[in-house]
């Protein structure tokens, strides 16, 4: 199955893009969609542990999720599986889209130039149905639209304006 892969440039030092993927306090500031607010239940960023986070949104009832951190060399590389989950760490299917992958195994890629970060995430599902992978491919348009408000925020965060 093809990759999503979606790049973003930053005006930041690839140091502070990879601290604002591993750092509790900075992944609240700008993780997941627009006008949620992010709480970390806690970040434990090695190989094999977790940054668990529940997300609250206008009018939606509260959604965990959670990351299990596979690599990370900084300043360079971190591969993690995404997960929604319930409020105990649980992989759940997801409430709003019960055929989405359990699992997706992302790579985010840091290259820098001149003090500006070229971030690469590719990503795609693991252990997947052929279901949840159809349904997959089907909303990589929303997926990368997703991306792109996550990482305008990341944007935001990193020029200090959140």
């Amino acid at each position: 199955m093809e990759q999503l892969v979606v790049t973003r440039t930053f005006a930041a030092p690839r140091e502070r893009v990879y601290a604002a993927w591993t750092e509790a306090e900075q992944l609240a500031r700008w993780w997941g969609p627009a006008g949620f607010a992010i709480t970390v239940l806690h970040l434990d960023a090695r190989p094999g542990g977790e940054f668990f986070y529940r997300m609250e949104g206008p009018g939606m009832p509260p959604l965990w999720g959670k990351f299990v951190f596979r690599q990370l060399a900084p300043p360079e590389r971190i591969v993690f599986v995404n997960s929604v989950c319930d409020a105990e760490g649980h992989i759940i299917a997801h409430p709003l889209a019960p055929d989405w992958p359990k699992e997706i195994v992302n790579t985010v890629t840091l290259t820098e130039q001149d003090g500006v970060t070229t971030l690469t995430i590719a990503g795609g599902p693991v252990n997947a149905s052929e279901q949840e992978q159809t349904t997959f491919q089907s909303m990589r348009p929303m997926v990368q639209q997703g991306f792109a408000a996550t990482f305008d925020q990341l944007a935001a965060y990193l020029a200090g304006q959140r």
